[in-house]
C-alpha cells in the first residue's frame, strides 16, 4: 500500500524559511517522480517542484524557482521541500504526489522553444501540510 505522508508546515513570517519532508512507503524510490502541490481555498492546485529519483533531475515552477529546493534521502524514502525566502503568495496547503517515471518527463514547449514543466495529474497523494506565511 502506497502511503506519502507530509510534515514540517506551520505558520512563518515573510522572508523566513520551511522545510517541507515528503516520507514514502510502499513505492520503491528507483524510477520514481515525486513531486510537491500546493492548493489555497478558491484557487487551483499548482505544481511547485518535482524531482527524478533516478538522477535526482529536478524541476520548478517559475515562482519558486530561486527560492524552493527539491531533494531527497532515497535511503530515507524522503523527499524534502526546503522554501526560502517565502511570501505570502505561498501560503497553501502543501501536498506531496508521487507516479512513475513518465510524470517527471512532461513538459510544453514554450514560445521560445524552451522545454517547460507541466506537472499534470499524479497517482499517489498525501494528506498535506498546512504553509501559512504572514506578511
Amino acid at each position: 500500500q502506497v502511503k506519502l505522508v507530509e510534515s514540517g508546515g506551520g505558520s512563518v513570517q515573510a522572508g523566513e524559511s520551511l522545510r517541507l519532508s515528503c516520507r514514502v512507503s510502499g513505492y520503491p524510490s528507483g524510477n520514481r517522480c515525486t513531486a510537491w502541490f500546493r492548493q489555497y481555498p478558491g484557487k487551483a492546485r499548482e505544481g511547485v517542484a518535482r524531482i527524478y529519483t533516478t538522477n535526482g533531475h529536478s524541476d520548478y515552477a517559475d515562482s519558486v524557482k530561486g527560492r524552493f529546493t527539491i531533494s531527497q534521502d532515497n535511503t530515507e524514502n524522503t523527499v524534502y521541500l526546503q522554501m526560502d525566502n517565502l511570501k505570502p503568495e505561498d501560503t497553501g496547503m502543501y501536498y506531496c504526489a508521487a507516479d512513475g517515471e513518465f510524470a517527471c518527463f512532461r513538459v510544453t514547449a514554450t514560445d521560445t522553444g524552451l522545454a517547460k514543466p507541466v506537472f499534470g495529474d499524479f497517482g499517489a497523494w498525501g494528506q498535506g501540510t498546512q504553509v501559512t506565511v504572514s506578511s
